[in-house]
């Protein structure tokens, strides 16, 4: 079934029950905690940058969403779904200090039944919520198999399974049909991919071990030309860029002022091949950044599938976007806000781009 006719179907299922108000919900967190509430949770605090737009996914607002990441505030104001949600602008974000360490008395002041936390940053980043007498839940982050596992998780807290159900199943379908049709691209035709996690005052590149960004590259025909990298956002030059010679450039879409022009006015980066081809994409931000996992990543997946291989994958990457947002925020996607989600002003004329212009 095409993914498209997935995500339709996927809306009608938002209208299925979930436990009811007065059951008691028990979830498995990312490290293995039992955390039980009284009733589905109402009102959800979240800690991790991530799962702020999460929670708004899998409610299909921002009603049950009390406090948040700075960061994650700053996404949904800049992005689309603070047009979509303009009360989001008012939610608290002051529940977090730097490193999220965890501002307890803020926190406690949006009176929370359910905080979420990191699992991977120390027992110190939770305990001090529970000493406070806070429910909390821990998700762990950077791959597929822990994106889906937090949306169950925090969808059967709120005592709505079906949606992480169903908007799993769009992701499976989606990913699946992607590497089925990736199968037949032949190692020559892949491109050498590189995703510049920052780019403005220095330029960091990952290698394949956990990156999400290397595992969708993959996904969808192509090469990750930073693989040679040890860990995950290591500091590189431009001469080493230049030593690999990507065909093709993604910069990062958590920089707000990031541009193509740092590419293409660069006397070393401009020199590459995916500079010379015109093939420099800035990575979009929709409800979230679609450079790492989210609710839209099918999204991203599709985007970056039709500019690596067109004459391979043919998306209607603007009916896709309209379909999943009407599902998963009970929106109606204009045309406005397509092009202000791809930065279509900005990379318009890049090669292999205009298929995403609306017709």
């Amino acid at each position: 079934m095409p993914a498209r006719h997935i995500s339709l179907s996927l809306a009608t299922v938002i209208v299925l029950a979930g436990p009811t108000l007065a059951d008691p919900v028990t979830i498995i967190d990312q490290a293995g905690r039992t955390v039980t509430l009284e009733k589905p949770a109402e009102r959800i605090a979240s800690i991790p940058i991530p799962m702020a737009s999460t929670i708004v996914a899998m409610d299909g607002g921002t009603s049950k969403l009390v406090g948040m990441n700075p960061t994650a505030k700053s996404a949904i104001v800049e992005g689309v779904l603070g047009k979509i949600f303009p009360e989001a602008k008012d939610i608290p974000s002051d529940i977090t200090a730097p490193n999220f360490i965890p501002n307890v008395e803020e926190l406690a002041a949006t009176n929370p039944e359910l905080v979420i936390q990191w699992a991977d940053y120390g027992a110190d980043l939770v305990d001090s919520i529970s000493n406070a007498g806070l429910n909390v839940a821990l998700i762990s982050y950077g791959t597929e198999e822990k994106t889906r596992t937090y949306h169950e998780m925090v969808a059967t807290a709120m005592g709505k399974p079906e949606r992480a159900v169903a908007i799993n199943g769009w992701r499976d379908t989606v990913a699946k049909e992607l590497a089925e049709k990736a199968k037949a691209i032949p190692a020559d035709k892949r491109p050498k991919v590189l995703y510049l996690g920052r780019a403005l005052d220095n330029l960091t590149a990952s290698g394949n071990k956990g990156n999400y960004n290397a595992w969708y590259i993959d996904l969808v025909g192509g090469v990750n030309a930073s693989a040679s990298v040890e860990g995950n956002g290591t500091t590189i030059s431009p001469e080493q860029i230049a030593e690999w010679n990507p065909d093709v450039i993604l910069l990062n879409s958590f920089e707000a002022k990031l541009g193509i022009d740092r590419i293409y006015n660069d006397p070393i980066l401009s020199l590459n091949k995916a500079a010379q081809d015109r093939r420099v994409y800035k990575m979009p931000l929709g409800g979230y950044r679609w450079d790492p996992p989210s609710q839209e990543s099918p999204l991203t997946w599709m985007w970056l599938a039709n500019l690596l291989h067109p004459d391979v994958f043919a998306y209607d990457l603007r009916a896709e976007m309209k379909t999943a947002y009407k599902t998963l925020y009970n929106y109606d996607l204009g045309d406005a806000d397509i092009d202000g989600i791809l930065w279509t002003d900005m990379q318009g004329d890049a090669t292999n781009y205009a298929q995403f212009k609306a017709q």
